[in-house]
């Protein structure tokens, strides 16, 4: 009955066009359209015994150990003409709660997306490292399934996916795709990606660099002429590169440092603004191209430079997050107000708005 009743919910947000949907003791369910909560309609208030029978109604008896265990678990949803969801249960209050995100069917072509069309290149690559970094719910998951998507449909390959849980399935076309979920098909990313270095991978995708085991095999992966794509919740080139670095003790940094700079070949920073005239979400977006300069500056320790290089670095298809900013502006498809919130240099974010308009 109370599965009944979560796939009744479900139906109304994804009628209305939801992206997420949010379960909790003392409120009615809620769903995010655009970058507001709303009411879902026809719904009443929650107690805490009625969420933990909603959530309890639909989780395994193995789901339900590991919950009661760690307090909060992620697993994807499957339900027959309606969808497939991305469930998040945690504590809160000493109550469980819920997050639904709404994952389409279909893999979203990548040009729907409103992303530079220069990320595309990096679906050519043979080997290297390509990251895709943001806040939980920038898009960089669907980005990913995109170019995996045009990868499957070029090139004879066996691309290999890690995911915590799956999101979007892939259907074999001129490759062959393997999707793995951690709890489900492996223990963890680290030993999910250290099996596929036996499984002849041509292409990997690593949901999430989580912890310095996973970043180590990820390096070596691409080092040995695999194309690694993965993700951390990081912003910005420069932060990311911070990021995978600390991730070491400072005996190790150097070694690090120097695998990086071989094998590293773009990192993309994503971020959703709202759409000017109506309820949808657009992304803006920070693209480095690693060029022989950037090895340079990621090997020397001098990183911290990189943004320079990449507010004029156009001509080799990088973009500032300023630049792109204006451009979305100009182009009507965000608020200008919202874009100067957002800019990292508001001169230069100016400058490139100005030049836009023209």
């Amino acid at each position: 009955m109370q599965h009944d009743l979560l796939d009744s919910i479900l139906e109304k947000t994804v009628k209305m066009g939801a992206t997420d949907l949010h379960l909790c003791a003392g409120s009615p369910p809620l769903m995010r359209i655009g970058s507001k909560l709303e009411k879902v309609p026809g719904t009443d208030t929650l107690s805490a015994d009625g969420v933990f029978a909603i959530i309890s109604g639909f989780l395994d008896p193995d789901k339900l150990e590991k919950l009661n265990k760690k307090k909060d678990i992620d697993f994807s949803y499957s339900k027959s003409g309606l969808g497939r969801f991305r469930c998040n249960i945690y504590r809160q209050r000493g109550t469980y709660a819920m997050a639904v995100r709404m994952l389409p069917l279909a893999i979203p072509e990548f040009s729907t997306l409103c992303l530079p069309d220069t990320i595309l290149r990096f679906t050519a690559k043979t080997n290297g490292l390509v990251l895709f970094t943001g806040a939980t719910g920038c898009g960089k998951s669907t980005t990913l399934a995109s170019l995996i998507d045009i990868i499957n449909e070029n090139y004879s390959y066996h691309i290999i996916t890690i995911e915590d849980p799956l999101e979007y399935l892939h259907t074999h076309k001129k490759s062959m795709v393997t999707q793995r979920e951690i709890g489900e098909d492996a223990f963890s990313f680290a030993s999910a990606l250290r099996s596929a270095l036996r499984e002849d991978p041509d292409v990997i995708m690593v949901g999430e660099m989580r912890d310095q085991e996973t970043i180590a095999i990820a390096l070596s992966a691409a080092e040995t002429g695999h194309l690694v794509f993965s993700t951390l919740h990081t912003v910005g080139a420069v932060k990311t590169i911070d990021r995978i670095l600390d991730s070491f003790s400072a005996d190790q940094q150097n070694q690090i440092r120097s695998q990086l700079a071989t094998v590293l070949e773009g990192i993309v920073s994503q971020q959703l603004l709202p759409e000017k005239n109506g309820y949808g979400l657009v992304p803006a977006c920070e693209v480095l191209i690693v060029t022989p300069a950037v090895r340079n500056l990621i090997r020397e320790g001098k990183h911290y430079q990189i943004n320079n290089i990449i507010q004029t670095g156009k001509e080799f298809g990088m973009c500032s997050l300023d630049r792109n900013l204006a451009f979305l502006a100009s182009a009507g498809m965000i608020d200008e107000k919202t874009a100067r919130i957002r800019a990292q240099d508001l001169k230069l974010y100016e400058q490139y708005y100005i030049l836009a308009k023209k």
